[in-house]
C-alpha cells in the first residue's frame, strides 16, 4: 500500500520528535517560525469589470494562510508548514480554490561531510535554467521537490549533490519523476590572487508518467501526418556554468542543452483538414546561452546581460499550461520595476523563442547626486519585437532632510504574445515619474509619488499619485489613486469612461508583527514576480494581512 505524503509526514513527526527528545531530554534546540495570512473581502463593481467570479457572485470572502515551524539542534533540522486556502483566487485568478493541510515538511541531517535531506525540498542548479524548486506565493507557485537529496563535501571548495523525487502540486504531487545531480567548486590561483573561478556542471532527467504519456498520445492521434511524432518518455537537460572574478570584473556564463523532449508550443501552427490552427505538441532539442558581465570602479557600475533561448519548455507533465508543472526557471533580463505605472507592462520570460539583451549603468556624481540608465531589448528568434525599455533615474539627496527620485521610462510591449490577446496592437508608453521623501523628524516622514503614463493602446493613458505618512516604528498611512485619464477600453456596460482606482490603507508594526488593512480598487493587468507573470482580473474590495516571525 502506498503511503501518502501527509501520512508520511505524521509518521516522521512522531518517530523523529519522540526519539530525538528521548535521547536529549536535558538539551534544548531552537524553535523558530513565521505566520502569514491574506484576507480579501470582495465588493462587486461592474464599472471596472470586477464581476463574474465566485467571490463576487456569492462567496464574498477569500483568503490564504501559511504557518512555518522549524526546529534546529546540532546537525539536525526539522521543518513543517501548514497551508490553508479558503475561496482563494491565487491558483485560478478567475476561479475559487479551497484546500488545507501540510504544505511542506522536511528533515535535514549532517553526517561529517555528508548532508542528507528528505521531504519537500527547495534547490536549484546554476541559475535554475534546467532545474529550480522554488516557491512564489503571490502566483501560487510551489514547485518543491518531494523526495530525497544528498550533498557530499570533498573539501571546503568542492561538493557533489544529487536528488530524486516528484514535483509538488498543491497538496499532492505530479505523477512524473525527476532525478538530477550537480558538481560545484571554487578555484583561486594563489594567495592574494585577484582571479577566482566558481565552476559547476549539472544534469536533470525528467520521466513522463504512463497516464500523462497517454494524454499526449491521444492528442497526437488527432494530428495530421505532417505533425505527428513518436513521443519519448525521458528528457535530459544539462548545463555548464562558471563565475569568473578578476579585480573589478565579474562574469557569469551558463550554457544549457536539452535533448529531444516533448513539449507544447502555443505559437506553432498545426495542420488541420481545412487550413491551420495555432498550438501543438513538438519534440525537439533545446538550448540556452546566458552571459552576465559586471564592472565597478569608483563612481561607476556597469552590468551587461544577454540570453538566447530556443525550445526550452521543460515541465514535469507536458500537458500542463501556464504556471503549472514548471521544472526550470528562466531568468528575466528586463528591469524589475517597482513603481505602479512603470511596472504595469512587464514581460514574462519566453521558453520557446527569445533573444534578449540588457545594459544597466549607474553613476554617482557625488554624495548627493546619482544617475541610473537601464536599456533592455527582447525579440524572438524570428526577429519579431517583443519588448523594449529605456529607463532613466536621477536621485538627489539634500542632506538628511529630503530626497527626490525622478526619471522617464519609455517601452514597447507585445500584448499579443505576453497576454495571448489575438490581434492586440503593440503597446507604446511614455512614463515620467517622481518619488519625493521628506523627513520632518528622524521618526516622521512623508513620501509622495507621481506618475503619468501616456499610451494610445490597451486601457489608454493613466495618472497615478500616492501619499504615504510613516511614524516610526509603528505606523504607516497611505492613500493613492490610479486614474484612467484618457480611456480606450469599454466597461461591462460598453461605456468608455474615465475611472478612478483608489487605495486607502494603514499599516501597523508591533515588534516582529506587521498588520495591514487596505481598501483597494485595482485595474486588470499582468502581475509578475521575477519574470514569471500571469494576467489577473480587476479587483474591488478590502484586503487585510498579517505577517509575523518568532
Amino acid at each position: 500500500m502506498m503511503i501518502s505524503p501527509r501520512h508520511t509526514f505524521v509518521l516522521l513527526f512522531v518517530l523523529g520528535f519522540s526519539s530525538f527528545f528521548r535521547l536529549s531530554a536535558q538539551e534544548k534546540g531552537t524553535i523558530s517560525g513565521a505566520f502569514e495570512t491574506n484576507v480579501n473581502f470582495f465588493l462587486r463593481d461592474s464599472s471596472i469589470n470586477a464581476i463574474n467570479t465566485p467571490q463576487y457572485n456569492h462567496q464574498v470572502f477569500g483568503g490564504e494562510a501559511w504557518l512555518n515551524l522549524n526546529y534546529v539542534k546540532d546537525d539536525f533540522t526539522f521543518g513543517v508548514r501548514f497551508d490553508m486556502y479558503n475561496n482563494s483566487n491565487l491558483r485560478i485568478p478567475t476561479g475559487s480554490y479551497t484546500g488545507m493541510g501540510i504544505g511542506r515538511w522536511y528533515v535535514k541531517k549532517s553526517l561529517n561531510k555528508l548532508d542528507l535531506s528528505a521531504g519537500y525540498l527547495y534547490d536549484q542548479i546554476g541559475s535554475g535554467f534546467i532545474f529550480r524548486a522554488f516557491e512564489t506565493r503571490t502566483l501560487f507557485i510551489d514547485n518543491a521537490l518531494y523526495g530525497v537529496s544528498g550533498k557530499y563535501h570533498f573539501n571546503d571548495n568542492w561538493a557533489l549533490s544529487g536528488f530524486v523525487g516528484r514535483q509538488k502540486n498543491a497538496f499532492d504531487v505530479y505523477s512524473g519523476n525527476l532525478k538530477g545531480a550537480k558538481l560545484e567548486g571554487f578555484l583561486s590561483f594563489g594567495e592574494g590572487s585577484a582571479l577566482t573561478l566558481a565552476p559547476g556542471v549539472g544534469v536533470v532527467n525528467r520521466t513522463i508518467s504512463d497516464e500523462n504519456m497517454e494524454e499526449i498520445a491521444n492528442s497526437l492521434r488527432s494530428y495530421q501526418e505532417a505533425d505527428r511524432f513518436s513521443p519519448k518518455y525521458n528528457g535530459i537537460a544539462m548545463t555548464v556554468y562558471n563565475t569568473l572574478s578578476y579585480k573589478n570584473i565579474n562574469w557569469y556564463g551558463e550554457v544549457c542543452y536539452k535533448t529531444d523532449d516533448v513539449y507544447y508550443n502555443q505559437f506553432a501552427e498545426k495542420t488541420e483538414i481545412v487550413g491551420t490552427s495555432v498550438g501543438k505538441y513538438e519534440q525537439k532539442d533545446g538550448s540556452i546561452i546566458y552571459n552576465s558581465v559586471s564592472f565597478t570602479k569608483g563612481k561607476i557600475g556597469v552590468t551587461a546581460e544577454m540570453k538566447r533561448t530556443k525550445n526550452f519548455s521543460f515541465r514535469i507533465d507536458p500537458n500542463q499550461r501556464l504556471l503549472r508543472g514548471l521544472i526550470n526557471y528562466l531568468t528575466p533580463l528586463n528591469r524589475q520595476n517597482t513603481y505602479r505605472l512603470t511596472a504595469r507592462y512587464s514581460p514574462s520570460a519566453q521558453d520557446i523563442s527569445e533573444i534578449a539583451y540588457a545594459l544597466d549603468v549607474k553613476y554617482k556624481l557625488n554624495k548627493n547626486l546619482s544617475f541610473n540608465v537601464n536599456v533592455s531589448n527582447i525579440d524572438n528568434l524570428e526577429g519579431t519585437s517583443l519588448f523594449q525599455e529605456l529607463y532613466t533615474e536621477l536621485l538627489y539627496k539634500h542632506g538628511r532632510k529630503w530626497q527626490i527620485t525622478t526619471g522617464l521610462q519609455t517601452l514597447k510591449y507585445n500584448q499579443e504574445i505576453y497576454e495571448s490577446k489575438a490581434h492586440a496592437p503593440i503597446v507604446h508608453t511614455l512614463t515620467p515619474y517622481f518619488d519625493f521623501l521628506y523627513k520632518f523628524t528622524p521618526k516622521k516622514a512623508l513620501r509622495v509619488e507621481g506618475q503619468y503614463m501616456h499610451t494610445e493602446q490597451d486601457f489608454g493613458s493613466w495618472l497615478f499619485g500616492l501619499a504615504e505618512m510613516s511614524i516610526a516604528p509603528r505606523w504607516i498611512f497611505e492613500a493613492s489613486g490610479m486614474y484612467n485619464v484618457v480611456p480606450k477600453k469599454a466597461n461591462a456596460f460598453g461605456e468608455i469612461k474615465k475611472v478612478l482606482y483608489p487605495t486607502l490603507g494603514v499599516v501597523y508594526n508591533a515588534h516582529a508583527q506587521r498588520y495591514s488593512l487596505r481598501y483597494v480598487k485595482q485595474v486588470e493587468g499582468v502581475v509578475c514576480s521575477g519574470g514569471i507573470c500571469r494576467l489577473e482580473p480587476a479587483f474591488s474590495g478590502v484586503r487585510f494581512s498579517v505577517n509575523t516571525t518568532f
